[in-house]
């Protein structure tokens, strides 16, 4: 929270002193909920958090974009390079997205046909021997990513895709994170600065992440970086960017699919281009289920501080310039019939065989069923997959709980396994349950995380959306911030 200004974090912090201060004797007290598995700093954020996500009178969603998306100063020990990767003047990324689409449809999946467009993100790197403060040097984003380049050990290249629920958060949103996973690697991440809703609905970002996965393969004219190998590079996300980064590598499998034996192809920047698979998958707490329907939304919600899947309905918001969607729609996302899509939804997604490995990190949260879903379902597929729960832990807990010792064992697994992968070494699978503060291990079966079953998983999802299209104009529904 150090780029807050003081005044605002007063103004956030004043009004629930009260409350913060009888969360904190609880806890010391252990008296709370949850005391015999968080420290206090835990207990504080948690509060905290939910108290903001669940205000009575939220601001617009236009205003929650604004300030989401304000771009912080550069400084410390982090390269940042901004970069724009051109539209292809062929349309033919954007034909196989959507034949993949209509291919997949389950349905009378409805959407909008995005238009093709340039697409900006950042490189980051580790900046050696700068300090914490140390300032953005006053020079050309060429000669930054050239001087980030001569510090890179290694061709690892982490594609990373920010969370927000597809309308909030920005490519530079989560640098801490994003140099830390290229200083892990002796590498570089490229933060992709994908449209966002309700503006540019489902599947203006998909497309976005093709065309930022086809630049990294075949640098358009211009571009700073030079090819990289597929197997080079991870494809990374958290909570809906997780959705994005599962989204997108399950469209890769679908060409793959429609492709046979030999690798998909396309035209791109004027030439035919081979469209391989990628090193890995790298996931963190994968918002998988536009739907929000299934058990552990509610059963987990002692451990998380998303709102519930009934707390955000449009006439809860201010009406402004962006929301509700012009026709209105009951997802800002996507259009309600497209929730059940396999790649809106990627927890539907049947088939995930030839997927790369796989790396799936979560909490005890909100969302740990439809994650388990997709993790056992790859599992059982053949896909070398490494599952990770960590006991009593929210959404996205490595962001917020930086401090927090399941944080360092995350961190920690996160750079073996990207490490080998990158390396081309052979992963297997296997799971675990990290306990909360005593970090136990304890071996899970990633093939048995849940009971659920597919039909039910579809009957629940089926439900929640029957809900969500009821009274569209009325009772909209706004995801939280994930």
């Amino acid at each position: 929270m150090s780029d807050v200004p003081t005044s605002a974090l007063v103004g956030l912090l004043v009004p629930k002193i009260p409350s913060l201060l009888k969360a904190a004797l609880w806890n010391t007290l252990s008296l709370s909920e949850n005391s015999s598995k968080w420290d206090l700093r835990t207990e504080l954020t948690i509060n905290i958090l939910r108290s903001e996500l669940s205000k009575p009178n939220p601001s617009s969603i236009s205003e929650q974009q604004r300030n989401s998306i304000k771009i912080p100063e550069v400084k410390g020990p982090m390269w940042v390079s901004n970069a724009t990767m051109p539209a292809p003047p062929e349309d033919d990324v954007r034909q196989k997205l959507l034949k993949a689409i209509d291919d997949m449809k389950t349905g009378d999946e409805t959407y909008t046909v995005p238009a093709l467009v340039p697409v900006e993100g950042e490189w980051h790197g580790h900046r050696a021997n700068a300090t914490k403060t140390e300032p953005d040097p006053p020079i050309s984003d060429a000669e930054k990513y050239a001087r980030m380049m001569k510090e890179v050990k290694t061709d690892a290249v982490v594609l990373f895709f920010h969370g927000g629920a597809y309308y909030l958060m920005d490519a530079s949103s989560q640098r801490p994170s994003t140099v830390r996973y290229a200083k892990m690697l002796g590498g570089r991440t490229f933060a992709v600065r994908y449209r966002l809703s309700p503006q540019h609905p489902f599947p203006a970002p998909v497309l976005d992440a093709l065309v930022a996965y086809l630049s990294l393969l075949h640098p358009p004219p211009g571009a700073l970086h030079d090819p990289v190998p597929a197997d080079k590079i991870i494809i990374a996300g958290d909570s809906a960017g997780g959705n994005l980064a599962l989204t997108l590598v399950q469209t890769l499998l679908q060409w793959h699919r429609d492709a046979g034996q030999q690798p998909p192809t396309l035209a791109f920047h004027g030439r035919p281009v081979a469209v391989p698979l990628p090193a890995g998958v790298a996931l963190a707490s994968p918002w998988a289920d536009l739907a929000r329907a299934l058990p552990s939304m509610r059963a987990n919600a002692r451990f998380d501080y998303l709102p519930g899947p009934d707390v955000f309905k449009a006439s809860r918001f201010p009406h402004c310039d962006i929301w509700p969607a012009r026709p209105p729609r009951a997802h800002l996302y996507c259009d309600a019939a497209a929730v059940l899509h396999p790649l809106a939804s990627p927890v539907l997604a049947s088939s995930w065989e030839r997927c790369p490995p796989v790396l799936l990190q979560v909490g005890e949260e909100m969302m740990a069923d439809e994650a388990m879903v997709v993790a056992q379902r790859m599992a059982a597929q053949g896909v070398p997959v490494r599952w990770m729960q960590f006991e009593a832990m929210p959404h996205c807990f490595a962001l917020l709980l930086e401090e927090n010792p399941s944080t360092k064992v995350l961190r920690e697994a996160w750079k073996e396994w990207g490490e080998r992968v990158v390396r081309g070494e052979r992963v297997g699978t296997g799971g675990e349950f990290v306990a909360a503060k005593s970090l136990a291990a304890r071996k899970v079966d990633v093939e048995r995380l849940t009971g659920l079953t597919d039909e039910e998983v579809l009957e629940l999802m089926r439900e929640a959306l029957r809900k969500l299209e009821e009274g569209v104009e009325a009772r909209t529904e706004v995801p939280p911030v994930v």
